[in-house]
């Protein structure tokens, strides 16, 4: 993937922008998360729904531990 015209200018000065990359990070997330949620509505047998279910459950907490990294890392 190439990197985005910001991205090029903050590595251009070596410096990084961490909100940058975590807003990507959650944008990834949220993908993922609504994929999931709709496999978890939409599957028809209870073994698919609850794989689902546990990669919903693991994305909300994979947000929740980028959030709190990007707390302390302020």
């Amino acid at each position: 993937m190439m990197p985005a015209a910001d991205d090029r200018s903050h590595a251009a000065d070596g410096t990084s922008d961490l909100g940058l990359l975590f807003h990507r990070l959650n944008n990834q997330l949220g993908i993922i998360l609504a994929n999931a949620e709709l496999l978890e509505a939409k599957s028809s047998d209870e073994m698919s729904r609850a794989r689902a279910a546990q990669v919903v459950a693991s994305v909300l907490e994979a947000m929740t531990t980028a959030r709190e990294i990007r707390l302390r890392t302020r």
